[in-house]
């Protein structure tokens, strides 16, 4: 019988698959603590043994017990993360590029801002401090002039109460008479009026929304083979997380294409077997007509994602240029174009190339020769640049 620790959770391989879309399978958990385990066949020892330290310690150090001037060797490192650091690991330093604040004209979504403050309202706004402020105000100006008169009749007592005349005297007596009437005057103005409130004045404003659509559009024609067409997917798996993890406010629309293309739900972006020839327009096309129908420029930031060989059919390379320029860069914020082949560039590539050119911070293009190019392309693409910022 051994007894051994348990780690909590062991990060073992950190591997992106389109059969999952969570990030948790990819880790290992444990019971924690110390557990044992009685193995067949043991005639030695039997549970409820205790087993003597090994000599020199039972690490995976280079000591032996004590003290030494040579040697070297490795302690084991053992570190806990959840799926939560992971991510955030994962995809720091990462954005949607040029992403815009809409205002929406039609939207019902509105956000209440302080304005001020009004002589009427519902009692639940009334602001203390301002209402007591007003009424203080209030009692000081209407009382001013009384306030005034008392302090000069009382400096008069004080000279009268002095005075050995007994004229004076009698003087003093009609004075404390006065100053006791002016006092009881004073003490009847109220201390809140009704004319003293004040409220909280609350406005109500359109509430500008930062609302994103992310179009992933994968290429599955017949040139796509198998493992193209796997790191097409793990690449989009891992832009869905992103997505996910850092944006609450953005819809993803999945669109597969060969010699047609079709708008399709996650399950079958990812797992749909169909494939034929190859018309890519034929994707870019349906994008349009998708933004058009459900996601109108001025109300969204709209996002284009495309995973290909570059193996396309015939002329249909430049129609594909015509419509990115013409129909999609006008109404997107960012267009990235992903080329997974290990042969040479193709003729979708060169394409691209001159829209690359032309308009650098609204279309860019990686090239992916293997798994290990997944991750760092997607990097490159999605990285914050330096100044960047969400604005109108």
């Amino acid at each position: 019988m051994t007894s051994v620790p348990s780690p909590t959770l062991t990060v073992a391989v950190i591997s992106l698959s389109p059969e999952k879309t969570s990030v948790s399978r990819f880790f290992t958990t444990g019971r924690g603590g110390h557990h044992g385990h009685v193995h067949p066949g043991n005639h030695e020892f039997h549970r409820g043994d205790r087993i003597q330290r090994p000599p020199g310690g039972g690490g995976q150090g280079s000591g032996d017990g004590q003290a030494s001037d040579r040697g070297e060797g490795a302690d084991e490192f053992v570190f806990q993360i959840n799926r939560d650091e992971f991510l955030e690991y994962l995809f720091d330093d990462l954005e949607l590029p040029n992403l815009l604040r809409k205002e929406l004209k039609d939207s019902t979504d509105y956000q209440l801002k302080r304005a001020g403050f009004t002589t009427a309202g519902s009692p639940d706004r009334l602001n203390i401090v301002r209402s007591l402020r007003a009424a203080h105000a209030r009692r000081i100006a209407l009382s001013g002039k009384d306030r005034k008169v008392i302090r000069t009749l009382k400096r008069q007592l004080r000279e009268m109460e002095v005075s050995p005349d007994p004229v004076d005297q009698q003087q003093a007596t009609l004075l404390r008479e006065e100053i006791k009437l002016l006092n009881k005057k004073l003490k009847r103005l109220p201390f809140i009026d009704d004319f003293d409130l004040r409220f909280n004045n609350m406005t109500r404003v359109p509430l500008p929304s930062s609302k994103a659509v992310m179009f992933c559009v994968m290429d599955v024609s017949g040139s796509m083979t198998q493992e193209i067409k796997d790191m097409a997917k793990r690449f989009f798996l891992l832009l869905y997380l992103f997505l996910e993890r850092n944006y609450e406010a953005v819809e993803v629309v999945f669109i597969r294409h060969h010699s047609e293309a079709r708008e399709c739900d996650e399950h079958d972006f990812f797992y749909a077997r169909e494939t034929g020839g190859t018309i890519v327009s034929k994707a870019l096309l349906l994008t349009h007509d998708i933004i058009q129908q459900r996601y109108p420029p001025g109300q969204w930031n709209i996002y284009i994602a495309q995973a290909s060989d570059g193996d396309n059919w015939g002329e249909d390379s430049s129609t594909c240029t015509n419509i990115i320029l013409d129909k999609l860069l006008p109404v997107c914020q960012y267009f990235a174009y992903v080329e997974i082949t290990d042969r040479h560039h193709q003729n979708l590539w060169y394409e691209y190339a001159t829209i690359a050119e032309s308009y650098p911070d609204h279309f860019a293009m990686q090239h992916i020769h293997s798994y290990l190019d997944i991750y760092p392309t997607f990097r490159r693409l999605f990285e914050k640049k330096e100044g960047s910022h969400v604005g109108r």
